[in-house]
């Protein structure tokens, strides 16, 4: 078994299109036929719901924990934790591949932000929980999933570069290159942002409820 084997199986893990399985088992449907056409989770939200929504980020994010964690499979990686880190990034990396482009979904995936935090939480737990924390705080004031993706990708290379200061340059380049694809592929999220025309996902709405009671 080697790292060739290993990265194919990472794309091959990151390519099962989540969204798609559910929502045609449960709902007899191709979720990439409805909203902005996404095999995403932000997609799930907007079309299925929270529950489903919620089920499918769980199991994208799972996707990027367990391909990152197929680098343990090779003694080298386990004894060696700067290589370790390297390697794991980049199984991390074909796994949003797979996600993006899988191969089991026609090549038509989603953009991968859940399979980034799957990644950073195996890479970096205590970066992805600040993450985390900057994506539910964005999703719970304005309940836009794309803004709130947008903003915690931002906020990883400020993590690791001046909170956590993480003493591995290819890291650090990584952090950055997240934060500027994130941005990429979100422009027509961003676009109907600024447009106001940017859907809401159905969360969150006892909130909704009280701000509208005042």
């Amino acid at each position: 078994m080697n790292e060739a084997f290993l990265i194919i199986a990472a794309y091959l893990i990151g390519s099962i299109p989540t969204s798609v399985i559910v929502s045609k088992s449960q709902f007899n449907i191709d979720i990439r036929d409805y909203g902005s056409g996404n095999a995403g989770a932000t997609n799930t939200f907007r079309v299925l719901g929270s529950k489903w929504g919620s089920i499918v980020m769980f199991m994208d994010i799972m996707k990027g924990f367990l391909a990152v964690k197929l680098a343990l499979l090779l003694p080298f990686y386990v004894q060696n934790e700067f290589e370790r880190t390297n390697f794991q990034i980049g199984l991390g990396l074909a796994a949003v591949i797979g996600h993006i482009f899988p191969i089991w979904a026609e090549f038509r995936g989603g953009k991968g932000v859940a399979t980034l935090f799957g990644l950073i939480i195996s890479v970096s737990p205590w970066t992805a929980l600040s993450c985390i924390g900057v994506f539910l705080l964005v999703l719970y004031l304005t309940r836009f999933v794309s803004l709130s993706s947008i903003l915690a990708s931002i906020a990883f290379p400020i993590f690791i570069l001046v909170v956590f200061n993480v003493d591995n340059n290819a890291y650090r380049v990584f952090a950055i290159a997240v934060a500027l694809l994130v941005i990429l592929t979100h422009q027509k999220n961003i676009g109907r942002l600024l447009s106001g025309s940017e859907n809401k996902v159905p969360i969150f709405k006892n909130r909704d409820r009280r701000k509208e009671s005042r």
